[in-house]
């Protein structure tokens, strides 16, 4: 696992949203835009990362950020955990993981005894196509405050 880091160009990226939409990052190049990859959607660490953002969302939008979700859940999956939480931020079915490997989140994890590759839970902030902050220990209950804090 190789993440971006402060100061990397990003590319310009697409996905596929909650509602089968296309989603852009060219749609955001003017705000600092907050890309969060969690590993699974629904789960219970997931749940708390993405309703400390929705929570705390105004605030986020108030002071710039524009804010998107990425997993590689389905959209099925991404849509009921959207409509469940209600959500006011896309999120991202990266089910093909080119955006979790863009950003270089992919890897190997090891939990209970065993390896598995899977998503790291990271957070980067992107200001005009480039890496401004990255979030790699995310207090998950408390997410919006370490962004709103940095």
């Amino acid at each position: 696992m190789n993440p971006l880091h402060v100061g990397a160009h990003v590319p310009h990226f697409t996905g596929i949203d909650d509602q089968g939409n296309n989603w852009s990052s060219e749609d955001y190049k003017d705000k600092k835009l907050v890309v969060f990859f969690y590993p699974k959607a629904s789960t219970p660490g997931c749940t708390a990362e993405a309703c400390s953002l929705r929570d705390h969302y105004k605030e986020l939008m108030d002071q710039g950020y524009a804010l998107v979700g990425v997993s590689a859940d389905s959209v099925k999956k991404q849509a009921k955990f959207k409509d469940t939480h209600q959500f006011p931020f896309p999120l991202l079915a990266d089910e093909e993981r080119s955006v979790i490997e863009l950003f270089g989140v992919w890897g190997e994890k090891k939990f209970m005894g065993r390896t598995y590759d899977g998503i790291h839970r990271y957070t980067f902030v992107l200001e005009n196509g480039v890496v401004s902050r990255v979030f790699d220990k995310v207090n998950t209950a408390n997410h919006a405050a370490q962004i709103l804090e940095s």
